[in-house]
């Protein structure tokens, strides 16, 4: 697959599509415990036959118009993209106390989160254009430690990329059969240094395909072109480090989905 700048696609993206155009986009409604949830599923109808499929997991922001743009982008590549809805309620914010506050409620007990995202994964698996053999999930930020969670709970993805998210470790009953890639900010001040090494020898010790790539002077958020926007100083854009990760990511998409 070509490897393409994501930075430069975001001004092309915010652009409607025009009517007959390849790339369709659907609302998927699904459900967790309770809750009613709406994805926003992503697809190139020009392609023939069954594809690899792909979660998006959003940011705390919630499901807002970056991750519908990251889909678009996995769709553009010839994936089926799912981003997934992790709040319910159509809940998106701008205001990091509310973000906080919705992740939290998600994050308090770990096996509900994991059983959120998995019925997100169901969702994009009943999909007709979806090759169920080949299944990856993609996360930013709080989505990034979604997907890991997707992972340590056995999910039967042939990988996992966690960009800027808070880096889990592994429990010890862990069974990981997803291949891990986690791309990270060095000066990210949301994740310690010790939290990086609990997270790569957790990985370690549970005998996990994985693989972290550190980026220089990169802070949290770095792949979001709005990171400057939240008046927030540990969030900021690096739009090499995004370029880098996007094309790490398609390199391992290229490996995972090769058999």
């Amino acid at each position: 697959m070509q490897i393409l700048a994501p930075a430069a696609l975001f001004a092309a993206l915010l652009i409607p599509a025009a009517a007959g155009a390849a790339i369709q986009t659907e609302t998927v409604e699904y459900s967790h415990g309770d809750s009613t949830l709406k994805g926003h599923l992503v697809y190139d109808d020009s392609i023939e036959g069954k594809r690899p499929g792909v979660i998006v997991a959003h940011e705390w922001w919630g499901l807002n118009d970056y991750a519908r743009q990251r889909a678009r982008m996995l769709a553009e590549l010839g994936y089926v993209a799912f981003a997934i809805d992790m709040y319910g309620d159509q809940r998106v914010t701008r205001h990091a106390p509310d973000a906080k506050g919705w992740m939290q409620q998600i994050t308090a007990n770990v096996e509900d989160w994991r059983a959120r995202a998995l019925a997100g994964l169901e969702a994009l698996k009943a999909d007709p254009r979806v090759d169920t053999d080949k299944l990856a999930a993609v996360g930013y930020c709080f989505g990034g430690a979604t997907v890991l969670q997707m992972a340590y709970a056995g999910a039967n993805l042939d990988g996992v990329v966690s960009l800027h998210g808070s880096l889990p470790p592994a429990p010890e009953d862990s069974d990981i059969k997803a291949s891990i890639l986690a791309a990270h900010g060095f000066e990210d001040p949301f994740v310690p240094a010790e939290r990086v090494a609990a997270f790569q020898q957790s990985l370690q010790t549970a005998g996990a395909d994985w693989q972290l790539v550190v980026y220089g002077d990169a802070r949290h958020a770095f792949t979001n072109p709005a990171a400057g926007d939240y008046g927030i100083d540990a969030l900021r854009y690096d739009a090499e480090a995004d370029s880098r990760s996007w094309a790490q990511m398609q390199g391992f998409f290229d490996q995972i989905f090769s058999d």
